[in-house]
């Protein structure tokens, strides 16, 4: 199975990104865990993105918060999926990131999940690595159902209890 490389702007962002390295793990999908930011370091940000597919990556996931540069700076270094997550910050809470992430010109596209939505951006990309998969497809079949089933009884229960 090729791997996800989860990619934060700083360690600040490590709360948000714990989230997503959560579920990842929970299928077992390999990761690669990097801080790079776009603007202090963007050689070498553009170097990894460069390098992502000769070095086993078939789904990047950005993490940065303000002006989230981050994952449209990924984008345009190489050719694999990226996910970005806008993470919230003190001064606009995370639209400033939000906006940044998700509004990328034509021909760079960024998958865009809500903000500070790291486990969405995880869900994503195994659903991306499932589509060559069966395992991890099996795998998201399984989670789904159990969600439902869980919804279900919260409202069977609720059901039996006010109606």
């Amino acid at each position: 199975m090729k791997k996800v490389g989860i990619v934060m702007g700083s360690t600040s962002d490590l709360p948000v990104v714990e989230k997503a390295l959560a579920v990842l793990q929970e299928y077992g999908v390999p990761i690669e865990v990097r801080v790079l930011s776009a603007h202090r370091c963007p050689e070498e940000a553009a170097a990894f993105a460069r390098s992502a597919r000769e070095s086993g990556f078939s789904v990047l996931i950005a993490a940065a918060g303000m002006a989230a540069h981050l994952a449209g700076a990924l984008a345009a270094n190489c050719s694999l999926p990226v996910i970005g997550i806008p993470c919230k910050g003190a001064v606009l809470e995370g639209m400033d990131a939000l906006l940044s992430t998700v509004m990328m010109p034509p021909g760079v596209p960024v998958a865009t999940v809500g903000v500070d939505g790291a486990k969405n951006a995880a869900l994503l990309a195994v659903e991306i690595l499932a589509l060559s998969d069966e395992s991890l497809a099996a795998k998201l079949e399984a989670a789904r159902a159990a969600n439902r089933a869980a919804v279900l009884e919260a409202d069977a229960a609720l059901q039996a209890k006010y109606c």
